[in-house]
């Protein structure tokens, strides 16, 4: 019989809180939209609204693709800082910011 509780295993991940980005160009907020668009808010206050519709509905959408699927699609979440999907599938913070900051919206293209 071992000695060592079970409940021990995962002693340290109940005390370990999960990492927050903080960086002002760090996303802190996502909301999936109808029509493939995100609302996006950044830790500075930066917000808008990013149009995916383009790039996910195209021939060549590669893995984007996936997030045809509507359920799919509202799995979008925060992790780091950077939107992302499951399956490693991706935004990139620093483009999204730069065009949230200047026009308030990120229009991606096929």
């Amino acid at each position: 019989m071992c000695a060592e509780s079970v409940a021990s295993e995962n002693f340290a991940a109940a005390l370990i809180p999960p990492i927050e980005a903080t960086a002002s160009d760090d996303v802190r907020d996502v909301i999936p939209l109808p029509g493939y668009r995100l609302a996006v808010r950044f830790h500075d206050g930066t917000a808008g609204t990013v149009d995916m519709a383009a790039m996910i509905t195209a021939p060549t959408a590669g893995v984007f693709a996936r997030l045809r699927d509507p359920n799919e699609f509202a799995r979008v979440h925060v992790l780091y800082g950077v939107v992302t999907w499951p399956g490693e599938i991706d935004l990139a913070p620093d483009a999204m910011h730069d065009a949230l900051a200047a026009t308030g919206e990120w229009v991606l293209a096929a």
